[in-house]
């Protein structure tokens, strides 16, 4: 129950008096807008890959030149299925490919619905991940190696995304191009 307090004020405007009532209800312990949410409150899938827990358990998730010998779920890690992710400012674009890169399925983040500026966030990656990765399994494919290129926020969403779906991922690796004789810089602002 709300504890409410009534104040009577009279105004008085030239010669008429008017009075009304103002009440003030007190904050209860059921609901408070002042109220702090706690870090994890609201945030699905913030905690389920923390790739530092990852690397202090000593997972190799990062390949090395022993790793494609090794097997995952009964396949060797060569025969693995691939999956790209080809991150930029604009677009998140998904595509898993068997071993020898025949394409299986593709997807990006215009074709799940999101349009414009909205295609190139962070949610739309992570949503878009969730959706390969269900299309995925229901091909079959459990285990997948993550290949990752470009610069833009979806990065760490994506890789997120296709865990959370219930895909393994057995390695990331970071294929960004680098340029070595990059464009010349812009002429400098004069004021």
């Amino acid at each position: 129950m709300f504890n409410v307090i009534r104040n009577s004020l009279r105004l008085s405007v030239g010669s008429a008096v008017r009075s009304f009532q103002t009440a003030a209800p007190l904050a209860t312990e059921r609901f408070d807008h002042k109220r702090i949410p706690a870090d994890d409150e609201g945030v699905q899938g913030e905690k389920i890959v923390d790739l530092d827990a990852v690397l202090k358990q000593k997972r190799n998730l990062f390949p090395t030149l022993e790793s494609d010998n090794e097997l995952h779920n009964g396949i060797l890690y060569k025969d693995l299925p691939i999956c790209n992710i080809r991150v930029s400012h604009n677009n998140t674009i998904f595509t898993i490919t068997s071993a020898d890169g025949t394409v299986k399925l593709i997807r990006s983040c215009g074709m799940e619905g999101f349009k414009n500026t909205k295609k190139g966030t962070n949610i739309a990656a992570q949503t878009t991940a969730i959706a390969i990765a269900n299309r995925a399994i229901d091909k079959g494919f459990r285990t997948i190696r993550v290949r990752v290129q470009g610069l833009g926020p979806g990065r760490l969403s994506a890789v997120k995304g296709l865990t959370m779906a219930g895909l393994e991922v057995v390695s990331v690796t970071d294929a960004t191009h680098v340029s070595w004789n990059p464009p010349r810089p812009r002429k400098a602002r004069r004021l």
